[in-house]
């Protein structure tokens, strides 16, 4: 079952939240000298379903091309990927008043009385972590990360969109701002 919720954490599609993205890096680094890439033998074998980690990996290498990467054997970064599912609950309660005889503003007796509604939405929230660790140095210096609720349903061409959405999203503040 765990692999189920992993295989569609990378399916960001449309539904009742927005994707959130967030990222952090070391301060201290120079990105400018980062030129090169290649995937973790992790991120490679990531457990998700082979589908979606190739629509991922696809995704990574067409947004790294865009920010002036290439792919090579030894290269000046790794990108590592992590996914995390969480099962979460939301619960929202209605409250509605009810009268009795002679209603809310005659005589009488009976008023005063509510009923509340409580409604369970049950949820995965996903998140992808997409780390880049210096090659040479094998410390992390940038961290993106896309968290959105998970449309379990959602057809292969949403899937790849969603994918490319979010890959796409997290790479926005790539590379940070340099040093002053």
């Amino acid at each position: 079952m765990r692999t189920v919720y992993l295989s569609v954490i990378l399916i960001c599609a449309a539904s009742c939240s927005s994707l959130k993205i967030s990222y952090d890096y070391d301060k201290q680094n120079d990105f400018a000298r980062y030129k090169t890439y290649n995937f973790t033998p992790e991120t490679l074998n990531l457990g998700i379903n082979s589908l979606n980690r190739d629509r991922l990996l696809r995704a990574l290498e067409t947004e790294l091309a865009a920010k002036g990467f290439s792919k090579a054997d030894k290269p000046d970064v790794l990108i590592d990927l992590h996914v995390k599912a969480e099962q979460k609950v939301d619960a929202t309660a209605t409250t509605t008043p009810t009268y009795g005889y002679g209603g809310p503003w005659r005589y009488g007796y009976g008023s005063g009385f509510s009923t509340t509604q409580i409604n369970y939405n049950e949820y995965i929230e996903g998140t992808l972590f997409v780390n880049m660790v210096d090659a040479a140095s094998e410390k992390m210096v940038w961290q993106g990360r896309a968290t959105k609720t998970i449309d379990e349903d959602a057809s292969p061409e949403t899937r790849e969109k969603n994918i490319n959405y979010a890959v796409k999203q997290i790479f926005t503040k790539y590379p940070p701002l340099a040093k002053k």
